[in-house]
């Protein structure tokens, strides 16, 4: 085996996704803000909070339908230009959003906003690792792509906390303002062209499957939180419907390789699967815990809102302390290691939330969550660089879309799951403590993902001496 020592990441490739994470960390806080803000619109708003909820369902929605034609697009117009009429998009709906009038207003402006935001999010990945040269290690760099993503659901309902303790909602969205300004400048200045290649036809069949499939199954389980779980109409039909259609339009998939919306065979390949078995369940850890944490300080803590989001802010910090060591550790060691590390740091530093109850030493908790922050920051930078490992140019928006898909369903599963567990396990609670005995039933789920996912990282290929977009791999 060759022991040739991996060519280094060029100066453009880190310049550009140091331009990428400054245009995404807008479409990232605000797709995670919105968590501590629901309250607040539905007051001002004058609305029940069932009808604003669709401020988040709605945005959630329109991800889901403009992630799988970014491969697509970027062939049609060229990866640069997309990248700045996606971030153009995402700053116009931003500013209607602050200026919206009335709930259905403000719901109809999330739509646009949440399209431009799935344009944006596979587009990430794509535009830096389609700039390394073949072989090259890619820990480091994705340490750089995936930063927005890790602290993102840790810091977006802290900065939520914050702007409606001294400010109002509209400055919500005001905020994306200088933030997109900044990342289009940036963009415009920095990233490198690519032409158009061609003029591919759009695989309409594919895309009229997969949208109502991610808008069934993506809405399906936004419903699960609500009384009756699983057994609602308006939770098992849209699943049920969303599954279907997804089956439909794999097996249509694979019978055309060539102009597909979406090369699902990439999962053949270990990596690409690996990497989003690994992403679902990441999804479901982290998104699932951005419902438990903060509920779990206001409800058996007796914090205010400002105050639970603030005790999260540690988790931000560890996640953020351990990318640059993740990122090397990645490259030396392998991805399998460092995400197997990262999970059992994560698991173990959950643990101590399923044993807490109202008087457990907050310092003792603060601690806990840093450790857990480093651990959670840790799993995504091996795990989203293995995803493309041997794939050619072409292929990695492909996987980037597999994967990007991966961790959104995960993240709404996750979700799903343990709001039902905690509906189930608070019901009929009559104090604090059997309140906090729910709460540490529903952390124990979440040390399950976990421990499922530790196992599925076994599945990830092998360190091995070279690896990188476009290198040969026998995994």
């Amino acid at each position: 085996m060759s022991t040739t020592t991996a060519p280094a990441v060029p100066r453009s490739a880190v310049i550009s996704a140091l331009v990428l994470v400054a245009g995404g960390l807008a479409v990232i806080f605000d797709s995670t803000i919105m968590s501590i803000a629901l309250a607040t619109l539905a007051t001002d708003l004058d609305v029940p909070v069932s009808t604003i909820q669709w401020v988040t369902t709605a945005y959630l929605l329109a991800l889901g339908v403009a992630i799988p034609i970014v491969g697509w697009a970027q062939a049609r117009l060229g990866g640069k230009r997309l990248w700045m009429i996606a971030l153009t998009i995402f700053l116009v709906a931003s500013i209607a959003c602050s200026l919206a009038w009335d709930a259905p207003s403000l719901i109809a402006f999330r739509v646009v906003q949440g399209f431009g935001g799935g344009l944006m999010m596979p587009l990430m990945a794509t535009l830096a690792i389609q700039q390394v040269p073949a072989g090259a290690s890619l820990g480091r760099l994705m340490a750089m792509v995936s930063l927005p993503a890790a602290l993102g659901p840790i810091i977006g309902p802290v900065l939520g906390g914050l702007i409606l303790n001294w400010l109002d909602w509209h400055w919500i969205f005001w905020i994306n303002v200088p933030l997109c300004l900044i990342g289009l400048a940036l963009a415009w200045r920095f990233l490198p062209s690519d032409p158009p290649r061609g003029r591919p036809v759009l695989d309409g069949v594919g895309l009229a499957l997969v949208s109502p499939a991610l808008v069934g199954i993506l809405y399906g389980l936004s419903n699960v939180s609500h009384d009756g779980g699983f057994t609602r109409a308006d939770v098992w039909m849209p699943l049920v419907a969303g599954l279907v259609l997804m089956t439909a339009f794999v097996f249509s998939q694979v019978r055309r390789p060539s102009g597909a919306l979406i090369d699902v065979g990439l999962l053949r390949r270990r990596p690409v699967a690996a990497s989003s078995a690994v992403l679902f369940l990441s999804g479901a850890s982290l998104y699932g815990s951005m419902l438990l944490l903060p509920l779990y300080f206001q409800i058996v803590r007796g914090t205010d809102v400002l105050t639970a989001a603030l005790l999260l802010i540690p988790q931000g910090v560890g996640a953020l302390l351990s990318r640059t060591l993740a990122g090397r550790l990645t490259d030396s060691l392998g991805a399998r290691t460092v995400a197997i590390a990262g999970f059992v740091v994560m698991g173990l530093a959950t643990i101590p939330f399923a044993l807490s109850d109202g008087t457990t030493n907050e310092l003792w908790l603060t601690i806990t969550l840093l450790v857990r922050g480093f651990g959670m920051g840790a799993v995504m930078i091996p795990v989203m660089s293995v995803g493309f490992v041997g794939l050619a140019h072409d292929e990695v928006p492909h996987a980037s879309i597999i994967t990007r898909l991966a961790q959104q369903i995960g993240g709404a599963f996750g979700t799903a799951i343990l709001a039902v567990i905690l509906e189930a396990t608070t019901s009929g609670a009559t104090g604090i403590a059997d309140l906090a005995t729910g709460f540490d039933i529903a952390f124990w789920w979440a040390v399950g993902f976990t421990v499922v996912a530790i196992g599925v990282c076994f599945a990830l290929p092998a360190p091995a001496k070279k690896a990188g977009v476009a290198a040969s791999t026998s995994a």
